[in-house]
């Protein structure tokens, strides 16, 4: 079993512990989609973290869920970003940008646009829009000649992400996101080359992972996965062979990583791992689940094979996550109204742990 805090490599970088930060939400850019000096804090104060992975960045307008996202589509949002990438890398730290394009998960208030998605089947629930949450509207049916687009569209934005200091890009393949959509049986009743079988269901995914190693590099590419969420509304029926099929496609091009999360039972999850020949980032909390993921469930999925394991929640009020997790400390609990509530408040304003005397 690998230790938690021991080096390891991951593309071309050497990582000196096998923590990541997951990506998350907090819906603090500025007008325009612009990462902002409270953003670079923010990723600085977490940059002991073996790797970084940013919150969503939209690859296209139209990709952009949520009002207040960041995107990497535009001169002035690359620029944007260096100063992010800066303060991480003057921190000792390393950062890669997760590519999310929300498809049907997004709204004509928050981007001007109607959403588009493999089929026109709206999404579940509500989705937040500048005037607060409303219903998922029913999105325009991307044509087949259209569907190239938008998986460039993640290549596009790779090239930005690179240009402005990432090391590096991971595409958002899962919950319930573009990607996850093209995957779901559920959500894509196409019946062109993008639809239908298996085959087909996992094209669009290894498509727009393709364009991205050839704008990029294989080892600044990773992907996310969430194998059996119900996200948004997403459904598939035959979770290990879509999976295992999309696995056997994405090894031949050497990523960097797979990042998964822990949507399936454990059986499905360690096949997956037996399936992927590269390094697996492994996220061990459920998407919504009670408590964030701690040392112990680190340390059973080290034992079964991933090589890095991802911390989303536990990250948040905790900045100096590896230091309380290599210690046995105990972890800060976050304020959940401060989530996406704006400001620096609940989001610069945890400090590290306090020993007293």
């Amino acid at each position: 079993m690998s230790d938690l805090f021991s080096a390891a490599r991951l593309g071309d970088l050497t990582l000196p512990n096998r923590v990541v930060m997951a990506p998350m939400t907090r819906v603090r850019a500025a007008a325009g989609g612009l990462a902002t000096p409270s953003m670079a804090a923010y990723y600085a104060q977490r940059a002991t973290a073996g790797l970084i992975v940013s919150e969503g960045v939209q690859p296209n307008r139209v990709g952009q869920s949520n009002p207040g996202t960041p995107g990497l589509h535009t001169d002035e949002q690359t620029e944007s970003w260096r100063q992010v990438t800066a303060a991480v890398h003057s921190n000792g730290g390393r950062i890669f940008a997760q590519l999310m394009h929300g498809g049907r998960v997004s709204h004509p208030d928050t981007t001007g646009e109607q959403p588009v998605a493999p089929s026109a089947v709206p999404a579940t629930g509500l989705v937040f829009t500048p005037a607060g949450p409303q219903p998922a509207p029913t999105p325009r049916a991307l044509t087949t000649d259209e569907v190239p687009e938008q998986a460039t569209s993640y290549a596009e934005a790779a090239r930005h992400a690179v240009a402005a200091g990432f090391d590096g890009v991971e595409l958002h393949g899962a919950n319930g996101y573009l990607i996850s959509q093209f995957l779901a049986s559920n959500a894509n009743l196409r019946t062109d080359r993008y639809g239908g079988s298996i085959a087909g269901r996992i094209r669009f995914a290894v498509e727009a992972t393709e364009a991205t190693v050839d704008a990029v590099g294989a080892a600044r590419t990773g992907i996310r996965l969430s194998p059996a969420a119900t996200i948004w509304g997403v459904a598939d029926a035959d979770v290990p062979e879509l999976y295992a099929a999309l696995l056997a496609e994405l090894a031949r091009l050497d990523l960097a990583y797979v990042h998964l999360e822990a949507t399936a039972d454990e059986e499905v999850l360690r096949g997956l791992r037996r399936a992927w020949p590269g390094t697996l980032i492994m996220n061990p909390a459920m998407p919504g689940g009670p408590k964030p993921a701690g040392r112990a469930e680190a340390d059973h999925w080290l034992d079964l094979g991933a090589d890095l394991i991802s911390f989303g929640r536990a990250y948040l009020a905790n900045p100096d996550l590896v230091e309380r997790l290599r210690q046995g400390l105990p972890l800060a609990p976050a304020d959940e109204a401060t989530y996406y509530q704006g400001g620096d408040a609940g989001y610069l304003t945890y400090p590290a742990y306090q020993h007293t005397a």
